[in-house]
Parts: structure tokens; C-alpha cells; sequence
């Protein structure tokens, strides 16, 4: 496959939406038999406020998932991942004791489902995002006055806006996305005028993006989000409580051993990735690069696919270089400015919103991500790295 016919539709991606679902969730009905399932989620900030969740978790119904999967449409299976993944989740972190099991009435069907969609069967940006939300005026835009998010934990305000904020940000990635098989297109043509008015597409879609970023701190604080978000988003792989991970009670597949699965975190969104692997923007080996690595196996097969394709066609940056024109090269500068400005923030967010938090349990650690790994010393690095492929003018 060359740029001259690659098609984003082919990747779950549109210009409108990104990366995000392209079906409409909120006409999204499922099967009578997953009923308990979802009354499930929407109760969950009751069943979590009681204070023994896994007390209501344990009597839900084993349900045949196997037999359910080949009837259930692409949006009814992103549906039922959201409700599960978040049941998982309240499950293993929803009360003070850690959990060394997942019972099986719950683990069983979700590692199924979780395979079937090529996906961890844990709660993953997918669902913490991507899929977890629907306009509330049809008509509008995808922006964060427009969002509905359909699951959360405790259904705060903050909780609601760190979900919301992430939505419109991949919202407006969708432009950007879509210009990239024009810029790999004209590399391949040899059409310096292409290139540039398709850069100056992903430049426009950037300069949307960061302010967007810049908005999380409105009505998400940090201290709230440490004490009442995050505690519900980590994975069992690096995290103190759960030091050699999680046993999925009755998966004949993990055979009763514990699993390492990283948490949710927004380093699964594809959209830098997919940047960096347009502009060509390689990082040394560290631990972050391989955890970044590790990461990509949790992002959707799809969008595995494109980020793969884009890094193995584009030679933009050689391009660009060789071409030595002044405003290709400041076009590309400009998007990478853009990407380093974007790591640059989220860094300042680690550092306020978790690495400056007084650490309230083991099963919270401010000295790791979500995901598990160490993230000041290596985010700094990264953000460094972008910096260093800006090209002369």
C-alpha cells in the first residue's frame, strides 16, 4: 500500500472525529441478556459510594459471552467494553483492600469480549475515551460543551472534564489525520505545493489542539483529580498493591496466573504517535521508549495499523531537507513545535496533577503513571527529543 490510496475510513478514522467512535453512542441499545451488565454501570457511583462494591459486582449473572459475540454490532461491542472495563475497574480499586482475583462471573466474559475486539482486558483509553461519550445536541460539534460522557466512576465534574477534554482534543486531531495521505502523497509525487498546503492543513488542526489541552486545569483540579479520577484508572503492572498483578479467576488462557496489564493512561492515544511518525521524530532507547513500545499493543488494532503505515511510508523529513524551501521547512517546524508545545504541557500536568500530590495510598503512587511507569525524568527527555528535529531554515 503506497499514500496514493490510503483511505483513513479504512482505519476507523474521520476528519470529523479522529480517532474517536465514528457510530453515534447514545442510539446504541444491547441484547436483554447484558441488561444486569449495563444497569451495572449506570449505578456504579452508588455501588462504589456504598463502600463494598465488589458486594454488588459478585452477583452479576456469568454471561455467555461466546455465544452473544457473533450477534453484536461493531457499536455494541465498543457499548459493552465501556460498561465492563469500568466494572473491572471499580472492582479491583473501588474499595481500601486491593483484590488478588477477579471473580469470574465477571472475568470470564470480559477477557472474551476484550479478545474478540482485539483489545486488554482492563479499562483502556478506548474506552475511558475514544468510545465513552455522544453529543448532546446531534447538530453540534464535538467540543467540550457538546459532550456527554456515558460512564464514569463518581461522576463529578472533574472526573466528567479530564474524560471531556481528551474527546475534543482527538475531535480536532480528525483534521490533521486526514491530511496525511495528501503529505504522503505529494512526498511520493515529488509535489512541493501539495505537501505544503497539506501541512498547512495538520499545522491549522494543531493550532487548535493545544488550546484545548490548555483548558483542563478550568474544571479539572489537581488535587481532586489525584484523590477522586485516578485512583481508578491504574492497570496491575508496576503498581505497588498488586505486585505481580491481577489472577483472572476461570480464563483457561492465563491458566490461573497472575497477569501485568498496563492502566489507562493518554499515552494510548495514537494521535503523537501518529505525529511523530509523519515527521519523523525518533526517540533514544530509554524505559519510556519501551513502555511507549508496550503501549501500542493497547491501542485499537486499527489504529495500531495506521500509526504503522504512516511511519513506514513517510520520508517527510528527508523531503523537506533536501527540498530546502523556506516555507515547507517552516511548516514542518511549525507542526513539530506544535508537538513538542503539546508534550510540554502534558508534562506540567504530571508535575501538578500527580508528581506534586502527597501520595494517599500505595495503590496510588505519584512517582508512576497509570500505566505503570516512571514519567518525569523521561517526559522531560521526550519533549527535549522533539525539540532537536526542528529543521534550519
Amino acid at each position: 500500500m503506497t499514500g496514493l490510496n490510503l483511505d483513513i475510513r479504512d482505519f476507523d478514522i474521520t476528519a470529523e472525529r479522529g480517532f474517536l467512535t465514528p457510530h453515534d453512542m447514545e442510539s446504541v441499545t444491547l441484547p436483554s441478556v447484558f441488561q444486569p451488565i449495563e444497569e451495572a454501570g449506570r449505578r456504579l457511583t452508588s455501588l462504589m459510594s456504598t463502600g463494598r462494591v465488589r458486594h454488588f459486582l459478585n452477583q452479576l449473572p456469568q454471561v455467555d459471552m461466546a455465544s452473544a459475540l457473533p450477534k453484536l454490532s461493531d457499536a455494541q461491542l465498543r457499548l459493552l467494553m465501556i460498561r465492563y472495563s469500568f466494572i473491572v475497574q471499580a472492582y479491583v480499586w473501588g474499595e481500601d483492600a486491593v483484590p488478588a482475583f477477579l471473580p469470574q462471573n465477571i472475568a470470564v466474559p470480559y477477557c472474551q469480549l476484550a479478545d474478540a475486539i482485539g483489545q486488554y482486558p482492563l479499562l483502556p483509553y478506548t474506552s475511558y475515551t475514544l468510545d465513552n461519550w455522544y453529543k448532546l445536541d446531534p447538530a453540534g460539534e464535538v467540543a467540550v460543551d457538546n459532550i456527554h460522557v456515558i460512564q464514569n466512576f463518581y461522576n463529578g465534574q472533574d472526573e466528567n472534564w479530564f474524560i471531556i477534554i481528551h474527546i475534543e482534543i482527538e475531535a480536532k486531531a480528525g483534521r490533521a489525520l486526514a491530511a496525511i495521505p495528501g503529505v504522503l502523497n505529494g512526498v511520493e509525487q515529488n509535489n512541493v505545493s501539495a505537501v505544503k498546503e497539506h501541512l498547512s492543513e495538520v499545522l491549522a488542526a494543531w493550532d487548535q489542539i493545544n488550546p484545548v489541552f490548555d483548558k483542563m486545569v478550568d474544571r479539572c483540579d489537581p488535587y481532586v483529580y489525584y484523590l477522586r479520577v485516578r485512583p481508578y484508572i491504574h492497570g496491575w503492572k508496576g503498581n505497588p498493591s498488586l505486585p505481580e498483578g491481577l489472577i483472572y479467576e476461570g480464563v483457561e488462557a492465563f491458566e490461573g496466573k497472575p497477569q501485568l496489564f498496563c492502566g489507562q493512561t493518554g499515552s494510548q492515544s495514537s494521535i503523537v504517535p501518529t505525529m511523530d511518525a509523519l515527521l519523523g521524530i525518533e526517540h533514544a532507547p530509554d524505559p519510556m521508549r519501551s513502555y511507549l513500545e508496550e503501549l501500542h499493543a493497547y491501542r485499537p488494532p486499527k489504529h495500531r495499523q495506521f500509526i504503522e503505515l504512516v511511519r513506514e511510508k513517510s520520508t517527510l523529513r528527508v523531503f523537506v531537507e533536501e527540498k530546502k524551501d523556506q516555507q515547507l521547512t517552516e511548516l514542518y517546524n511549525g507542526i513539530v513545535t506544535h508537538v513538542q508545545n503539546f508534550r510540554t504541557r502534558h508534562l506540567e500536568y504530571a508535575a501538578s496533577y500527580i508528581h506534586k500530590q502527597a501520595r494517599t495510598a500505595p495503590s496510588n503512587p505519584t512517582e508512576v503513571g497509570t500505566g505503570g511507569t516512571p514519567f518525569m525524568e523521561y517526559l522531560k527527555k521526550h519533549r527535549d527529543e522533539s525539540e532537536q528535529h526542528l529543521l534550519p531554515v
